[in-house]
């Protein structure tokens, strides 16, 4: 089962393209922090502004990478069914481990267009999914109903990313389609509470920068230790804030960069982050420990 601290990787560009060694750096960081599982090409990968055929070879690098010590559950996601089950099968072919894929977004699709969205995806690859539901980002927000619907017909629905902010939304869930149905926190911020109500781990964009940090916290969460969770909640609840000050992943690049980790560099109409949000920023990352 898919659990624990699973970063949503960002994707290092250096003068406009893909960095591949600083990726395979950030990757093989990742395994030896304790994440349990990686997620390639989501929206924290800045996949919008990547091409298919960069999408295709950044996730072919995390798995190459990746040499099977943790899953990796590949993002596939777009508002074209066709074009996300295009995603899928080179996913599988590549060796993904499952597919995070999420809710249509602009077409603003009803709750019969979302069923039958993955219902076309189900049926033509043996790929677990993972329903990324965010309706910050795609406008449309998947139901209990719906959800337990795609659940309890189409095999290869495993589980949610649920970024809707709404922790209710974990215990209905887990009344409707039972404790199998994995449910992944897509907020850092609610990631102890959904755990609490039920939950299984966060996609996670502050484990880009405090891996060891966001593993600690889900393995003492997920283990029943709430008090250890509490410490280390309280340790990165600022540094969680700080990632979102601007649009993601304009914070966590940010951060990545005075880190060593790679550069800040983002595609339009991503753009560089204000003086001001630099200074929470590391102001953030010295607090939590991981800044001189």
């Amino acid at each position: 089962m898919f659990k624990g601290s699973i970063p949503a990787l960002i994707t290092p560009f250096r003068d406009g393209q893909v960095d591949e060694a600083a990726f395979r750096k950030l990757v093989d960081w990742q395994i030896s922090e304790g994440s349990h599982a990686l997620v390639p090409c989501g929206t924290t990968g800045e996949s919008p502004t990547l091409s298919h055929e960069e999408h295709r070879r950044v996730t072919e690098i995390c798995i190459d990478e990746t040499a099977g010590r943790v899953p990796v559950i590949a993002g596939c996601g777009s508002n074209s069914t066709h074009e996300a089950l295009d995603f899928m099968h080179h996913a599988k072919g590549a060796g993904a481990d499952a597919a995070l894929v999420v809710t249509p977004y602009y077409n603003k699709p009803t709750q019969e267009g979302l069923f039958q969205h993955y219902k076309v995806l189900n049926d033509a690859s043996d790929l677990p999914i993972i329903i990324y539901n965010i309706p910050g980002r795609s406008v449309v927000d998947m139901g209990v109903e719906t959800m337990a619907r795609c659940f309890h017909e189409l095999e290869n629905v495993i589980g949610v990313k649920d970024a809707t902010g709404n922790v209710a939304r974990v215990a209905q869930q887990r009344i409707a389609m039972g404790p199998d149905f994995i449910q992944l926190s897509g907020e850092d911020q609610t990631a102890l509470a959904l755990n609490a109500h039920g939950g299984h781990g966060c996609i996670s964009v502050t484990a880009n920068i405090a891996p060891g940090l966001c593993a600690a916290l889900q393995n003492a969460s997920l283990a029943g230790d709430y008090k250890k969770a509490l410490e280390i909640q309280d340790r990165v609840t600022a540094l969680h804030d700080a990632m979102f000050v601007e649009s993601s992943p304009g914070p966590v690049k940010y951060a990545a960069e005075l880190l060593g980790i790679c550069s800040a560099e983002m595609r339009l109409p991503m753009v560089p982050i204000a003086q001001e949000t630099k200074d929470i920023v590391a102001s953030a990352l010295k607090n939590a420990g991981l800044l001189d």
